[in-house]
């Protein structure tokens, strides 16, 4: 699509409300809803996305601007569902499935990850049981339950971005620490690939997965930021 507008301002709407307009024109969503931000800050962030774009708008470089849409078009119309795949992550958490061997891998696993799993059990009463080899292990039903109740307790825009980061990782406990600050965005990305990074010092890596490593960081910087923004 090219670019239609020339102006791009933020509009302070009541009860705290903002919106971004485009020539004088407020934003709507693809489901054609407008585009009713939360706060100055997100909303600033978003009408820089679209004053950046050029002759052609590029949808991928405006990831605030699209877990914005996807909470209202997607999160308000299919909440339940959205709730049930990011709590499914808690039943299968990327931190519980560990590797036996070598030793240095079992080490670096314990020591990054299991802090979390602590932090999570204290947090939410979420004591999740850690396996290895290639089959998951059956969660307690009351550590699942407590994870799912705290996402459960998420407003529409938290559940987008907490989908995007959980879902990017394959760690919901990585999604929850990131929401209350517990860890950056960074730290978030290299937690996410501890296993990978040791693989690279191993054997190397290639340019595909070098650039595909590239994408899979800057989606979770995406998602943490737009949390950051509207919490």
């Amino acid at each position: 699509m090219k670019r239609f507008y020339k102006k791009v301002e933020v509009r302070e709407l009541e009860a705290g409300r903002f919106e971004v307009l485009l020539d004088d024109c407020p934003i709507k969503t693809p489901a054609k809803l407008l585009l009713t931000l939360p706060n100055a800050g997100l909303s600033q962030a978003i009408a820089v996305e679209w004053e950046v774009q050029e002759e052609t708008i590029n949808p991928s470089t405006m990831p605030l601007m699209r877990y914005t849409a996807t909470a209202l078009d997607r999160v308000a119309t299919q909440r339940q569902a959205v709730i049930d795949e990011i709590a499914a992550f808690g039943a299968s958490d990327l931190f519980c499935q560990r590797a036996d061997s070598p030793q240095d891998l079992v080490t670096r696993q314990s020591a990054a990850w299991q802090p979390l799993l602590d932090w999570a059990d204290e947090m939410f009463q979420a004591k999740l049981i850690v396996t290895t080899g290639i089959m998951p292990v059956d969660q307690p039903p009351d550590a699942v339950a407590a994870l799912r109740a705290v996402v459960a307790g998420c407003d529409d825009m938290t559940l987008a971005g907490l989908h995007g980061i959980t879902s990017i990782t394959g760690s919901l406990i990585i999604g929850l620490a990131v929401l209350d600050g517990r860890l950056d965005a960074e730290d978030a990305w290299e937690l996410s690939q501890l296993d990978e990074t040791f693989q690279v010092e191993q054997w190397g890596e290639d340019e595909e997965a070098t650039a595909r490593r590239v994408n899979l960081r800057t989606a979770v910087l995406d998602a943490a930021r737009f949390l950051a923004l509207i919490n």
